[in-house]
């Protein structure tokens, strides 16, 4: 094997120098080599390994063909393992960004919820890192990858009762005052519910929404599908509690369904297992399903006695089959709170229709209706909403659109907190 010239001639290890008694032939060598060069590997793979790496020459066992000393190797040591720290760091430092598939029907906020988010930050941060992927009016394209916002830390949310919702409120040991919020009323997609502020803590909630169990409400006919009311009025329904639990209310949905959640289908299956709260079948009778409903409401209504309390009712009537309508407010002529209740989100309504369609004049109004049951019976200031035609073909182009349910449930969200911040 050929020899390398030394630095200096016949240059040997120090004395002082550390050796490996590893294997035979290499007694000379520092322990550092033998570390770097021997792992896993027997002692004769070593000494052919340190050969061929022209550290030891073959024929002349023990001998460096290189004059480093101790301080040398230890500085190399301490250099390389640095190196490899940064290397190894950089690595595992480096996470992938989440991706979502945006589906058929969705905007930005229906997606951001579906992943758990859904604060303004997020659609701010949603949207640069999405620049270039998101159409000219800032929707998304059906199919198309996108990258999601980093997850801020979750509070979960909690039940007190079979329809009562509440916000987790940790006592000082950290335990929840409250059971766990069944995943079933706004299904795994949307549970759990994160907290993000406590801007309605102290305010009780009854949803009531329209027909439900073996009374769908009005059908319209979209292609070759049908269209419950019931169904599209509940979306909007439980839509609306999760947006007031994130703000730290009290909620008791007062129609449940056991089974379909929050759902971003454009289409809502139609069934008929919906239950009163709590767990009540539905009677067959028009006044016997108010009736019960509104018992239920009452009865609440007294437990929580001296606290800020108010009944939404939500449909999407039918009326005419040819009349597009906006969304009307109705309250009882008695009831100067329901007035104001309607009052405020009427005006969060106007001015987002004004924002979002400029051009288009927002026909929707506040009236007395006493005649309506709920608002009628309810012990609560009482608001009934009728947020469209179910039967109309603009209407159900709106409906069928999850972001748009959503977009519903934000607007009147915002409503009640005026209401609420401004009483």
């Amino acid at each position: 094997m050929r020899q390398f010239k030394s630095f200096r001639k016949d240059v040997r290890p120090p004395n002082r120098a550390r050796v490996c008694e590893t294997a035979p032939g290499i007694a000379r060598i520092p322990k550092i080599y033998c570390f770097f060069a021997c792992c896993s590997v027997s002692a004769q793979q070593v000494y052919g390994r340190l050969c061929t790496a022209g550290v030891l020459a073959a024929d002349r066992p023990g001998r460096l063909l290189y004059p480093f000393n101790r301080p040398f190797l230890l500085r190399t040591a301490v250099l390389f393992a640095f190196l490899l720290c940064l290397l190894t760091g950089a690595t595992f430092g480096q996470t992938k960004p989440r991706k979502a598939v945006a589906r058929r029907g969705d905007g930005v906020q229906t997606l951001l919820q579906r992943h758990g988010l859904n604060t303004r930050q997020q659609q701010r941060q949603f949207r640069q890192l999405n620049q270039g992927r998101l159409t000219k009016a800032g929707g998304l394209v059906t199919g198309r990858s996108y990258v999601l916002p980093a997850a801020a830390p979750r509070v979960k949310a909690a039940a007190s009762g079979a329809g009562s919702l509440q916000a987790t409120n940790p006592t000082s040991r950290g335990k929840s005052t409250q059971p766990l919020l069944p995943a079933a009323l706004f299904g795994p997609t949307y549970s759990p519910v994160p907290v993000r502020d406590r801007a309605l803590r102290g305010a009780v909630y009854y949803l009531s929404p329209g027909h439900g169990g073996p009374d769908p409400g009005a059908i319209g006919k979209y292609g070759s599908f049908k269209l419950a009311e019931d169904e599209y009025a509940y979306d909007v329904t439980v839509r609306l509690a999760r947006v007031l639990l994130e703000h730290g209310a009290t909620v008791y949905v007062m129609v449940q369904d056991p089974n379909d959640g929050i759902r971003d289908q454009n289409v809502l299956p139609m069934d008929y297992d919906e239950l009163t709260y709590p767990r009540q079948v539905i009677p067959l009778s028009q006044l016997g399903r108010l009736r019960q409903r509104i018992t239920q409401v009452n009865k609440l209504y007294a437990h929580h006695k001296g606290a800020y309390q108010r009944l939404l009712s939500l449909h999407v009537d039918s009326r005419s089959e040819g009349q597009n309508i906006d969304v009307f407010f109705y309250h009882h002529a008695n009831s100067q709170a329901g007035l104001r209740l309607a009052k405020n989100i009427h005006k969060v309504f106007t001015n987002r229709y004004k924002r979002a369609q400029p051009n288009r004049p927002y026909s929707g109004n506040v009236s007395e209706r006493g005649s309506l049951y709920e608002v009628r019976t309810s012990h609560a200031p009482a608001v009934f909403m009728e947020l469209g035609n179910i039967r109309n073909a603009k209407d159900q182009r709106r409906f069928v659109v999850a972001d748009n349910r959503q977009a519903l449930a934000n607007w009147i969200y915002e409503g009640l907190l005026a209401d609420y911040t401004g009483r």
